[in-house]
């Protein structure tokens, strides 16, 4: 329906079924606005359209809805998994959503492999290798992986760079490499160190401790010293780890949960805990409509947290919620194992939660400075351009390059709360002569506008060109055929002498150009987003750029496909071994035929 005002649910309401399902209300322009599941969907989406009260969001919601679309489902649980999916595929305004919605990360053993590699790892489960975790932040997993390394000297190399070495690196230099690459150590002696770091990370760090005594001491007694010595470096290095990490009295796998709120912002602390080990925790910052209730949010986060991932034994929550019991059936038929949802809470398991509660609270403290001194930027910002309305949203655009090659630009969003990240761009410029700046940046803005034109994302209060009069002009005559209205134009570019404070400002529709003192908050928030436009454009630029130089000339060659140029690379032991080889060499290696080897030789020496 496309009149929002005309719309009837009395034949939807009839026609619904009383078994449990999901519903999704759209709007006039047919955008999912609302998913929600329910027992019975005839009862629960009919309360929406009842005469009783509802409170201001839900007046809000329903006078919005052009069209309702339910699906049936089996079970309430499997109804909860559905709902989940379908949020976080179209991001309803009216339902709590996250933000960070990335998979945990893990470390990643390649135990099928004769010298395995320990590596971070994001992603789908691998079937291959064994996998320790989750995480609860690349940090988290990068400390772990430098502290392994230091106590049990398993490679963390790249199987690319393992397999071309003709001489130890670095790494077996300063003692955390046994260089298995070049044959230094026997597949069994390497095969006791991986074995020691599977232990370790399964949390059996004290049985790897008694190991490591009894070979120190069997090192001792045959006067072997050095190995002593090494083996006892281990242990102690072994026993500051697990000092740290160890948390009394832990048993299992535990998430510790923790929900705060300050009027309209909530904050989620999350604590992993896995075999006995703090392994950090997480914050988040889940966006919910006013007049959310906290249980509510709650459900909503450990719902859209742990669906599809992998979820511990025991949740430990701050808030007892109505539909635990149901949340539970469905994190279980997810997990694939029994998944126990907790609120109360005794001894020990108190006192994490209590220390889970103190971070959301100081989380939200720092969230609110970071908001109040944005929108004191914001204010002041207004003042120093004499604007009419302080800004909502701010775009800045960059461009980077080299020489021309690879060009990129960038555009980068700021609010009220700070930086948008989920609304960042980049454009990978195509068809203008390289180094044209001006160029580079009419195409990006003509693609970003002509995307707002139909439909897709907001129009900025201010648009920011990283640049001077030139750049500025090229936004205005987008701006112009777009006839898109009611955006300040402003350029700013580095002053004279090019040091900070001293940016120029240019402000589209107003003759010369305009200083801010270099104290002014409102320049403040300026130098953010064009710093942060330039940071973007140039990681996009570098990674556009380095794509051609890590391409292999090989992948040119028609029928040359990824096993066959891995059978040359072993042959001949690298590009340059496979140039000098003549065409009857090259047809010696299985699945080269004369016709192909004659190809790749002619290729490789034209």
């Amino acid at each position: 329906m496309s009149d929002r005002a005309a719309f009837n649910p009395t034949p939807v309401l009839k026609s619904l079924p009383t078994a449990p399902g999901v519903y999704r209300m759209l709007d006039a322009a047919g955008h999912v606005i609302y998913v929600g599941k329910a027992r019975q969907l005839k009862r629960r989406v009919s309360s929406y359209f009842q005469k009783s009260a509802h409170n201001t969001r839900t007046q809000a919601l329903v006078s919005q809805v052009a069209d309702l679309q339910v699906t049936v489902t089996h079970t309430e649980a499997e109804a909860l998994i559905l709902e989940n999916t379908l949020i976080k595929t179209h991001r309803p305004r009216y339902n709590v959503l996250l933000r960070d919605d990335k998979t945990y990360p893990y470390i990643q053993l390649t135990t099928q492999q004769d010298f395995p590699r320990l590596a971070f790892y994001r992603g789908k489960r691998r079937e291959e290798g064994q996998s320790f975790g989750p995480f609860p932040s690349s940090g988290a997993v990068r400390e772990t992986l430098n502290h392994l390394q230091k106590v049990f000297p398993v490679r963390q190399c790249r199987d690319s760079f393992y397999r071309h070495r003709s001489r130890p690196c670095l790494q077996h230099q300063i003692g955390r490499c046994t260089a298995p690459c070049v044959g230094l150590i026997s597949q069994a002696d390497y095969g006791k160190d991986v074995r020691h770091v599977q232990m370790f990370l399964s949390g059996q760090s004290s049985e790897v401790i008694d190991e490591l005594v009894d070979r120190m001491e069997a090192a001792s007694s045959a006067l072997d010293f050095e190995n002593a010595a090494r083996l006892r470096d281990r242990i102690e290095s072994l026993r500051r780890i697990q000092a740290r990490q160890y948390v009394a009295g832990a048993k299992g796998d535990v998430d510790v949960i923790a929900l705060e709120r300050d009027e309209n912002l909530a904050c989620v602390q999350v604590f992993v805990i896995r075999d006995g080990r703090n392994l950090g925790n997480q914050t988040y910052f889940p966006k919910a409509p006013p007049g959310t209730d906290t249980e509510e949010i709650l459900y909503a986060f450990i719902a859209r947290h742990y669906l599809g991932r992998d979820t511990p034994a025991e949740l430990l929550v701050s808030h007892d919620m109505a539909e635990s019991e149901l949340l539970e059936e469905a994190l279980s038929h997810d997990a694939g194992h029994r998944v126990r949802v907790a609120a109360s809470l005794r001894g020990e398991r108190r006192r994490w939660m209590a220390m889970a509660k103190r971070n959301a609270e100081h989380a939200i403290r720092a969230r609110l400075e970071s908001e109040a001194s944005m929108e004191a930027r914001f204010e002041d910002l207004q003042t120093a351009l004499a604007l009419d309305q302080m800004p909502e949203r701010i775009e800045c655009f960059d461009i980077s390059h080299t020489q021309g090659e690879a060009t990129v630009a960038s555009c980068v969003v700021f609010g009220r709360e700070g930086a948008i990240k989920d609304d960042y761009r980049r454009f990978n410029i195509n068809g203008v002569t390289g180094g044209d700046d001006y160029a580079a940046m009419r195409q990006a803005l003509e693609r970003r506008f002509k995307r707002l034109k139909e439909g897709e994302g907001m129009t900025p209060d201010l648009l920011l060109i990283d640049g001077g009069a030139g750049q500025l002009k090229q936004a205005e005559a987008v701006l112009e055929d777009l006839q898109i209205t009611a955006v300040t134009l402003v350029g700013i570019s580095k002053g004279p002498r090019r040091r900070p404070g001293e940016e120029v400002l240019v402000i589209s529709g107003r003759p010369g150009s305009t200083r801010l003192p270099p104290e002014s908050p409102g320049l403040h928030l300026l130098q953010q987003a064009r710093d942060e436009a330039h940071r973007f454009a140039i990681t996009g630029h570098r990674s556009r750029r380095s794509k051609p130089r890590q391409r292999s000339s090989l992948e040119d060659i028609a029928g040359l496909g990824p096993k066959r140029r891995q059978a040359l690379m072993k042959q001949f032991g690298g590009l340059k071994g496979i140039q000098r080889a003549g065409a009857e060499d090259l047809a010696q290696v299985e699945g080269i035929s004369a016709a192909l080897a004659s190809r790749i030789h002619d290729q490789l020496n034209s």
